[in-house]
């Protein structure tokens, strides 16, 4: 089998290069594309970038690359491929996408039917088993996928299994939370420091304070949870082993964190609480009921992150331009604090009262949103490293 593969990395639109930075951090060089980063290694890399990059969504092992403008070129370009060093005889692999963008091919369910027979064509013959009989697929599941963009194609194989957001501590979400990985992302965006106050006013369901609680301690965001990969049969299940033994030495159980989330919603700041217990993170998060406007500190050089009801989060108009407008309130006599707020709304800036020193485009899921960033007055601080 494989010792070493072509890598992917796949993020979410605006944030390859957070997820770019990531993976240079774990000591591997890599290329950024659109919602792309792409990189090389062993079972090792596969293991660290699964268990420790916070912004991507999936690694996945690019299997080969060929240009597929007919049915042909790409039956043949898959039977190619050497399937025999990523599948073993009994392996389950299904065509589990196809993606098809500005192509001479955009049938998908073609597309992946045709996949699917090409490499069952190369088992037979890598296996020596008769064509007119259908391959056994009992074994551990390698899911694959098809892209083709503008002729062509890529085939890869999925390693993560359920996408890297979910981290394993979401007892309970209430409605519409952030996805994990867009909460760390914009916590690497921001200009926040372990060593500065943290605060979401309105906390939800505690995935940002929870986010900011685990890159503070230095916790791996995979270390709750499992992954494809460790079900093949070719993997050392000691690599895995010693990678997530390494992450929990790195652990800092020393640092002092100071990070609170407040809701309105009593119902929500329980499964914050549920959430971030699940974490291994209650002890160092505080949250409590209060409304925003009655947010008070006499702390300086803080941060505040918030993603407040907007568009379908909220459907009254109305209310949206209250808390807006009670936000950028609020927040003002705040001098020191940098403030990231993201929204949908194209006026929110009207409505907070202030103009953004910068603004970020991101799409969390497929609603394009907006990162309205207020930078405070600096103070002078201790660099710490996180």
């Amino acid at each position: 089998m494989k010792e070493h593969f072509n890598l992917v990395a796949t993020a979410a639109a605006g944030l390859e290069a957070v997820v770019g930075r990531e993976v240079r951090a774990l000591g591997i060089d890599c290329q950024v594309d659109n919602g792309k980063v792409y990189f090389e290694g062993d079972i090792k890399t596969i293991a660290k970038t699964n268990l420790w990059l916070r912004s991507a969504d999936r690694i996945k092992i690019i299997v080969g690359r060929f240009p597929a403008r007919t049915f042909e070129e790409l039956f043949q370009g898959v039977f190619k491929l050497d399937w025999e060093n990523y599948l073993p005889l009994g392996a389950t692999f299904p065509i589990a996408k196809a993606k098809c963008v500005k192509s001479k091919l955009h049938n998908e369910p073609s597309v992946q039917a045709i996949t699917k027979k090409a490499v069952v064509k190369k088992l037979q013959k890598v296996y020596h088993r008769p064509e007119g009989v259908p391959l056994q697929e009992i074994g551990a599941e390698y899911k694959i996928e098809v892209s083709i963009l503008k002729d062509q194609a890529t085939i890869m194989i999925d390693t993560t299994g359920s996408s890297l957001f979910k981290r394993g501590y979401r007892v309970d979400k209430g409605g519409a939370p952030i996805k994990e990985n867009m909460a760390a992302a914009i916590l690497e965006l921001s200009n926040w420091y372990p060593d500065k106050p943290l605060v979401d006013p309105t906390c939800g369901s505690g995935t940002f304070c929870i986010e900011a609680a685990l890159i503070g301690k230095n916790i791996a965001p995979g270390l709750k949870r499992s992954f494809a990969f460790e079900q093949w049969e070719w993997v050392d299940k000691a690599v895995l082993a010693n990678v997530r033994a390494e992450a929990k030495k790195a652990i800092n159980e020393t640092i002092e964190l100071d990070i609170s989330g407040f809701d309105i919603d009593t119902r929500m700041v329980e499964i914050a609480k549920e959430n971030a217990k699940a974490a291994g993170v209650d002890d160092i998060v505080t949250f409590k009921q209060m409304r925003l406007q009655d947010f008070r500190t006499d702390k300086i050089g803080g941060v505040i992150i918030s993603n407040p009801p907007y568009g379908e989060r909220l459907l009254d108009d109305k209310a949206v331009d209250i808390l807006y407008n009670e936000m950028g309130e609020t927040f003002a006599p705040l001098k020191t604090w940098s403030q990231f707020i993201l929204t949908s709304d194209e006026q929110f800036e009207s409505k907070f009262g202030r103009q953004a020193d910068k603004k970020r485009k991101l799409y969390n899921g497929t609603l394009r949103v907006d990162l309205y960033q207020f930078f405070g007055q600096r103070v002078k601080r201790q660099s710490k490293t996180n």
